[in-house]
């Protein structure tokens, strides 16, 4: 027979990955055996049945949902492939993939009816949308819906084993393979651009399988799209590519074999193009037929990998009788399991809650604050050692981002030295990629090691919003726990004179509506090494604000942000606040103070503010703004009866603002007036010129106004 394989060849610039024919003396029996070809047979039945059940039941089965019909032959045939070793990202219209993996279709429908005991989610998310650490199966991070952004965290877990390799960091038993499976139409989303990217250019050990069935929802390929995914990727220099037929298994097969052993040998990246076809509904609540004509559909029946597969089993001599015998196990065996399915129990409302943080080991003050004969150091500084000491300690521990790299270490060099005594595998710049340089910490966590990140300006954190809301501060929830994102994400923030609309933002409001996420905002030199330390041994995802006018001190007033350097053991825990400056006892007696709450340069402003007042003001500076310290606010609140909450971001709608309603309803009865709060004006930009800058920023002489 005419088997199909490929080879690599080379050329200038390029390495490229061509299929050829080639005629062998092998069969087809002696590649795949007989019992592989009856295994995709019973999974592509199972498949069916399952996607007929879930019609039949479409009362029963009210989640939204998508089956692989069309899809199977690809997908059971990139599972056979695949190892312990191995990581996989399935999309939303994988459950033969998983079933080929070695998932059974009880489990898939205990999250198809978001059930207790869904291995996956526990009852929160969609069908087919797994997340697994299973031993001998290979790991599963979690997965989103969000078509096309598995393929940054998925290119992360790929750049994680190639660190781990080049470090020597574990041992593995065979070369892990990492697949990313991509529907056609996500290809055409910019983050699946990024990871490509980044996976052609560091040479990664990952396949992008994309499987094109020339639909996206209801817009077709002539809509969407100038190419498929194979001439698309021909633009990425080094990311081989092949294209194969999805609906034939043994084709299928063969390739995917090819593609694995390649990719697991060579330690480079491939893309393959397998074009399949839809036989089911997009989901089950955008059905088939309200967008498809019946020419489309009987295209795309004729295609039918089960019918594929049977054709040819027929001729290589199998028994018509045991295939129809498959056909009718498979479907009792999924009548048998979906009505244990219903059975099983729902989720306990009280479980709602677990697992929007994964425990962290850090909850007390240690270590030296304050060493004897220590130097005052700058802020700027403080964060540099605290990476040097963390990751001479740890070598899972790496530092990237957007020019922190040797030649300049940083825009506000507040990464230099690391890279020349660390050097370019472990503190290296990326290209300007700010999804990828967030998204892609979920992948590196998962693998085990510690990265830290760095997003040069706030302004320039929103490409990479998504990445954070929809796969980094999800992870842990959605996976049930399993995949919290232990990552650092540095982010140079605030106005420092004359920076501009698009180096001056601040964006911690923004940031505070995400959930899962934890926050630090340190305004001094101490406080940012010891919270950095905490934030290296939380296990969750952590934003660390570093305002750009604190870094040197060179903003006048803010002199104090420089302190003695804490020794190497000293860490303070999330979620306690400071007060930094007390009120005098005998003016709170007479009811003559009142309690600044802040974070950042407001510290400052409100310290100089306070040189007006001698003995009338406390200051308390948060630290963090998830957690926040609500105790100590409300205690201090409490004593003082009046309260100004200073933030540098503009007032309307700002998580100052929903703060101070929250002092108003735990203090009411405490307060002689209502809660102020004071911050810069509802522009959309800070302005370049200085002097509107000061127009609109607070300062101290504006705060000692109110």
């Amino acid at each position: 027979k005419s088997i199909e394989f490929f080879r690599i060849i080379s050329r200038p610039k390029r390495e490229c990955l061509y299929l050829f024919s080639m005629e062998s003396d092998f069969t087809t029996k002696e590649i795949i055996s007989k019992e592989i070809l009856l295994k995709a047979y019973t999974q592509m039945m199972l498949a069916k049945s399952m996607a007929d059940i879930y019609e039949e039941n479409r009362n029963i089965c009210k989640y939204v949902h998508s089956t692989s019909r069309g899809h199977e032959a690809i997908q059971l045939a990139t599972a056979y492939q695949l190892s312990k070793e191995d990581w996989v990202s399935p999309y939303y219209r994988d459950e033969s993939l998983l079933l080929g993996i070695g998932f059974t279709p009880y489990q898939l429908m205990l999250q198809l009816l978001a059930k207790a005991e869904d291995p996956f989610s526990g009852g929160r998310s969609y069908y087919s949308h797994p997340s697994s650490k299973l031993e001998g199966l290979p790991k599963i991070i979690h997965q989103s819906s969000a078509t096309g952004m598995q393929a940054i965290p998925t290119t992360g877990v790929a750049q994680g084993i190639k660190y781990i390799e080049d470090f020597k960091l574990q041992n593995f038993e065979k070369n892990p393979v990492v697949i990313c499976s991509l529907g056609d139409n996500s290809v055409t989303e910019g983050e699946v651009a990024e990871a490509f990217q980044f996976a052609a250019l560091h040479q990664l050990p990952i396949i992008f399988l994309v499987q094109d069935n020339e639909w996206g929802i209801s817009v077709t390929k002539e809509e969407a799209r100038t190419s498929d995914a194979y001439d698309y990727a021909a633009g990425f220099v080094g990311l081989n590519r092949m294209r194969i037929d999805g609906t034939d298994f043994v084709e299928s097969f063969i390739q995917m074999q090819k593609a694995v052993h390649f990719v697991r040998e060579e330690r480079k990246p491939l893309l393959v193009c397998a074009k399949t076809v839809l036989i089911g509904h997009h989901t089950s609540g955008v059905r088939r037929e309200f967008y498809r004509d019946e020419a489309d559909l009987a295209k795309h029946r004729a295609k039918d990998p089960g019918i594929i597969l049977k054709k040819y089993l027929l001729e290589e001599g199998f028994n018509e009788e045991t295939l129809s015998q498959i056909e009718i196990e498979a479907r009792k065996q999924i009548e048998e399991d979906f009505n244990k399915a219903i059975l099983a129990p729902d989720p306990k409302p009280e479980t709602v809650k677990e697992h929007v943080y994964a425990p962290t080991p850090i909850t007390e003050e240690k270590g030296t604050r304050i060493p004897e004969n220590g130097e005052k150091i700058p802020m700027v500084d403080a964060g540099i050692h605290a990476i040097q000491e963390l990751m001479h300690k740890h070598p899972e521990a790496l530092l990237y981002g957007q020019d922190v790299g040797g030649r300049i270490g940083g825009v506000f060099r507040e990464a230099v030295t690391l890279q020349q005594k660390f050097g370019n595998k472990r503190v290296f710049n990326t290209a300007i990629q700010e999804a990828y340089i967030i998204g892609s910490t979920v992948g590196m966590s998962a693998v085990g090691l510690k990265p830290i990140v760095e997003v040069q300006f706030a302004d320039y954190i929103y490409p990479g919003i998504n990445q954070l809301v929809t796969e980094v501060s999800k992870s842990c929830y959605l996976s049930n726990g399993k995949y919290p994102v232990s990552s650092i994400i540095r982010v140079p923030i605030g106005a420092y004179g004359g920076g501009g609309p698009y180096h001056s933002g601040s964006v911690e409001t923004m940031l505070a509506q995400i959930k899962g996420i934890k926050i630090a905002y340190p305004s001094n030199a101490a406080d940012f090494k010891g919270l950095f330390k905490a934030a290296f041994y939380d296990p969750n995802p952590v934003i660390f604000l570093e305002h750009k006018g604190l870094y040197w001190s060179k903003v006048p007033g803010t002199e104090d942000a420089k302190t003695v350097e804490p020794a190497e053991d000293y860490i303070l825990p999330f979620g306690k606040a400071n007060i930094v400056k007390f009120a005098n006892e005998e003016e709170i007696q007479k009811g003559r103070t009142l309690v600044v709450v802040t974070y950042g340069m407001g510290v400052y402003w409100a310290k100089e503010a306070a040189k007006n007042f001698e003995g009338r003001i406390e200051i308390i500076d948060l630290r963090t703004i998830k957690p926040i310290d609500e105790t100590l606010v409300f205690e201090r609140v409490k004593i003082h009866g009046k309260c100004i909450l200073l933030t540098e971001e503009a007032l309307n709608n700002s998580m100052m603002e929903a703060f101070g309603a929250r002092i108003s309803k735990n203090c009411f009865k405490y307060l002689d007036a209502a809660v102020e709060i004071m911050g810069s004006l509802d522009l959309p930009a800070v302005p370049i010129n200085l002097i509107l800058e000061k127009e609109m920023l607070p300062n101290a002489e504006k705060l000692s106004l109110r």
